[in-house]
């Protein structure tokens, strides 16, 4: 009995484990995200960027569902994954296209440390989830720091970028939340490639009705951005980050997105030009203390 216990035991940590790895990927590729954005934005109409990388991507969605013969979703899953398109295929993609330009990818960046407790709060209201009083100390701390380090005073302020950010954030818990709930019985890819799908006749007919009349002036840098937004942050990183959510936990693992703005901003740096200050090192490591302290008390 003690060692069928064990064997149980090991399994579990050995899948909390994957999930945490599989959300640690997807949070790496995600972080790219709000830089690429920011480049894209320089030669694209937030709104057809949008329409773009969401046709683009759900193309390429539909294409592989009907070369892999991934599951099919039932009827009832239908709302969810409406609630997942909204969230993470439309409202977080144009409301960071349309608040970046207003403020920088390093300024944006800092409210994604606001993401987790997004996440979590929709975990609790959709996926059922219940962590422990000790997970919401150590997450409303972390995201306290993150939201102390976006108001230490870098010059760059816009209310109306600002708002956009804080809408984009709640979007994007709510589509995390809902997708994680449902990748449990679907699976990261199938939950993200259906909702692209379902989004992607709209998508379509925006991103022609709204195609630049003529695309010589776009830069190889927008190019670029709205090719890593439709493949990277559009597919591929859901579908490691949803597993992670279904697997290690959706309020637990949503913690690593306390990382994203840090390694964005690193990246931000070396696309964008923009400088890494040294106190966003100390920041980094008090946020790492708190992804520590809330995954031990996520269940």
């Amino acid at each position: 009995m003690q060692k069928e216990h064990c064997v149980a035991m090991n399994g579990m940590m050995d899948r909390t484990t994957i999930g945490w790895l599989n959300g640690a990927l997807g949070m790496l590729i995600f972080s790219a995200s709000l830089p690429a954005t920011r480049l894209a934005v320089s030669g694209f109409d937030p709104i057809f960027l949008t329409a773009a990388r969401g046709a683009i991507a759900g193309t390429l969605a539909l294409a592989l569902t009907v070369a892999l013969g991934s599951k099919r979703p039932e009827r009832g899953d239908l709302v969810s994954l409406v609630v997942i398109a909204l969230g993470v295929v439309v409202g977080f993609p144009l409301l960071t296209a349309l608040a970046l330009q207003h403020i920088t990818s390093a300024h944006s960046l800092v409210f994604i440390g606001l993401l987790p407790l997004s996440t979590a709060t929709f975990g609790v209201l959709r996926g059922g989830e219940r962590p422990k009083p000790a997970f919401w100390a150590f997450s409303l701390a972390g995201s306290g720091i993150v939201a102390g380090f976006a108001l230490m005073g870098n010059g760059e302020a816009s209310l109306s970028g600002d708002l956009l950010m804080v809408a984009a954030i709640i979007a994007c818990g709510l589509g995390y939340a809902e997708g994680g709930r449902l990748t449990r019985r679907l699976g990261g890819f199938a939950v993200i490639a259906w909702a692209l799908i379902l989004a992607l006749p709209m998508m379509l007919v925006i991103a022609i009705l709204l195609k630049p009349m003529s695309f010589g002036g776009v830069s190889d840098a927008a190019w670029i951005g709205l090719g890593y937004v439709s493949l990277f942050s559009m597919l591929i990183g859901f579908v490691f980050w949803y597993r992670g959510l279904a697997m290690g936990g959706i309020a637990a693992v949503g913690q690593l997105q306390l990382l994203q703005p840090f390694f964005g901003l690193a990246l931000a740096a070396l696309l964008l030009g923009e400088t890494v200050s040294w106190s966003m090192v100390g920041v980094t490591m008090a946020v790492v203390l708190c992804v520590a302290g809330a995954r031990r008390f996520a269940r």
